[in-house]
């Protein structure tokens, strides 16, 4: 199951990726459709967080995160992934922490 999730993790970040260069490449604004899915990438990515109980939309980039962490820590962390995406203008953080 690793394996099969790892290959459909690289698929979605070369996807990411590549529209988000064409985008860039063209001079156009980095749509929100692929700032959400870099963002919901990222926190996949990250073993520090649950990305399958965040929620992630983005208007005009801005960032909203919505769901349930298990901690403090995995809010503030979700959210300095988010951050660190190219094309994110800020984050919105509604995650609730269910401890």
């Amino acid at each position: 199951m690793n394996r099969k999730y790892a290959s459909v993790l690289a698929a979605a970040l070369c996807a990411a990726f590549a529209q988000a260069a064409l985008a860039e490449d063209a001079g156009l604004a980095v749509k929100d459709s692929v700032v959400t899915t870099k963002v919901k990438t990222e926190l996949a990515a990250d073993s520090d967080t649950k990305s399958r109980h965040i929620s992630v939309k983005t208007k005009d980039g801005i960032v909203a995160l919505t769901g349930k962490v298990g901690s403090k820590a995995e809010k503030d962390k979700a959210e300095q992934d988010t951050r660190n995406v190219k094309g994110v203008k800020d984050v919105i953080n509604k995650l609730e922490v269910t401890e």
